[in-house]
């Protein structure tokens, strides 16, 4: 007897789901664990970073991992809290409630919400490509701009001073023209911190010297030898699901999450693309947003900040053996069986935590590369420091940087778009013109001055040729133009045609000539 295949159709997704998930291995094991002592430090560091008290980050460290890993496109791609989606968290915050609040909180986790449904929509829709809306030259100063907010926002930290000044910079250059006020103790650890983090891969490749500084610091402070501010109390105990939000600030946060989860999907998207080119993998981006929203769905869920894709411990993971995608799982469950013993870092000195993220943030700032982009196109260069100024204005608005280096490239490109050229040849009384570029609604006006100043420049002219071949998109408003000029040459007494249309335009253009009472091109 055949056994009814309805049920095998509809379990199908789930064995193709599971083939692509793949089995464990001992390197995903020893990679998740590699990059779950990483994230531990990392994930409290950001938090505060965002404004939110360290245990939120931890938190954020747990299910975003775990479920991103059940949807993720790359084998390599670790979830987790970064230093530009917290900053990013920050900006879209703050003035909203008094930072490290409940009601500040509760913000963050609506954010994610926000970031989470916008990303699985887009993801679903298979509207990928979105990772691609955003200029490279635009999103490098951006990110850099960013970069240089990260940095100044930690220097109070790492020299434990409480800076005063309107603003990340004016808080941070207040910090360094005070040496008076700065704590010897932090600025000691915080300097073991950064020197830990930049050779300790010297040692060995997977030596967590970002842990080690940690543990280190941990252990002084609980023995009494620093007096600086730490972390203070940690609540352990396993995760408590959040489900509710204040959903009265719906309204409020939607626009800077609707930014994040575009902006912030371009460091995920990056990563992935990049390792799928190096190993020859296929990479979906389509995908990849849905894992990234479901991963901010699980933030959420958790009463955490939204998260993103991370380079460096994502570089980490791929460095350590990960071959699958069990390796974010890992990471994640390590941390989920960590929370209840958290309280042991209760004492751990503030100024690693800002070390922390100092480290990771320098790494972003790519000077070298803005400063090339003059020599290499004064145009985009403009564009993009104008990105970077406005970014560093509008802290810790940040968001609204990249809105105005996206506004002004968008400007930018309709500017360029609007202008039309032509090759023009004139012959025993023919008159051939060759526009070139998009005839769209933008540049249907300069497209029909160009036609006219041209025929009054050979009023001798008895036919009229346009020919449409080096024309690229044509709308239907580029239609009616053309149409429109050669239904006042035809009534001027010229013979008038056009040659070449393209294949989509020819209907259209055809049935123009025809409603004005002419024959078709």
């Amino acid at each position: 007897m055949r056994l009814p295949t309805r049920p095998v159709r509809q379990t199908a997704w789930v064995t193709d789901w599971l083939e692509r998930l793949g089995r464990p291995t001992s390197g995903d094991a020893v990679a998740g664990a590699s990059v779950g002592l990483v994230l531990l430090p990392q994930s409290m560091a950001y938090a505060e970073l965002a404004g939110l008290p360290a245990y939120v980050g931890l938190f954020a460290a747990v299910l975003p991992p775990l479920f991103a890993a059940l949807f993720v496109s790359s084998p390599y791609l670790q979830t987790g809290p970064t230093a530009m989606m917290a900053l990013l968290t920050f900006g879209a915050l703050e003035g909203r409630a008094p930072t490290g609040s409940e009601e500040y909180i509760k913000l963050a986790a609506l954010l994610a919400l926000i970031v989470g449904v916008t990303r699985v929509v887009l993801g679903v829709l298979r509207l990928g490509p979105v990772a691609y809306l955003m200029s490279e030259p635009v999103l490098l100063c951006f990110t850099s701009a960013a970069a240089v907010l990260i940095l100044a926002s930690q220097l109070p930290v790492i020299f434990d001073v409480t800076a005063e000044g309107d603003g990340v910079l004016a808080r941070g250059w207040w910090t360094l023209t005070h040496p008076g006020q700065w704590e010897p103790a932090a600025l000691a650890l915080a300097a073991i911190t950064l020197v830990l983090m930049l050779l300790g891969p010297r040692i060995h490749r997977l030596f967590p010297g970002v842990l080690a500084a940690v543990a280190l610091g941990t252990i002084l402070s609980a023995a009494g030898g620093y007096d600086g501010s730490t972390i203070g109390e940690l609540p352990g105990g396993f995760l408590s699901l959040n489900g509710t939000f204040p959903w009265g600030e719906t309204a409020g946060l939607l626009l800077p999450g609707v930014v994040i989860a575009l902006v912030g999907f371009a460091e995920p998207a990056s990563i992935a693309r990049t390792f799928a080119t190096a190993d020859r993998q296929h990479w979906d981006a389509s995908r990849e947003l849905v894992s990234q929203g479901v991963a901010n769905l699980a933030s959420a869920v958790s009463g955490a900040l939204p998260v993103g894709g991370s380079f460096s411990r994502s570089a980490l993971n791929r460095l350590a053996g990960a071959s699958t995608r069990w390796s974010g799982a890992i990471t994640g469950l390590l941390l989920l069986l960590f929370l209840p013993f958290s309280p042991v870092l209760e004492d751990l000195p503030r100024a690693i935590l800002g070390a922390i993220v100092f480290g990771a943030g320098y790494k972003l700032v790519q000077s070298r590369s803005m400063v090339d982009l003059w020599s290499q196109s004064p145009p985009q260069a403009a564009l993009a420091w104008t990105t970077f100024g406005v970014t560093l204005a509008m802290a810790p608005r940040i968001d609204l940087g990249i809105l105005a280096g996206v506004g002004l490239a968008i400007l930018r490109h309709v500017w360029l778009e609007a202008k039309m050229r032509a090759d023009v040849d004139y012959d025993a009384g023919t008159l051939t013109i060759r526009p070139s570029g998009v005839i769209w609604f933008v540049s249907t006006p300069a497209l029909e001055d160009l036609l006219i100043d041209h025929l009054a420049d050979h009023p001798d002219a008895r036919r009229l040729v346009i020919d449409l071949a080096q024309a690229g998109r044509i709308d239907y408003t580029g239609a009616a133009a053309v149409a429109r000029v050669v239904v006042d040459a035809r009534a001027a007494g010229l013979e008038a045609e056009v040659v070449a249309i393209p294949p989509r335009t020819r209907r259209t253009l055809t049935d123009l000539l025809s409603e004005s009472g002419t024959d078709g091109a």
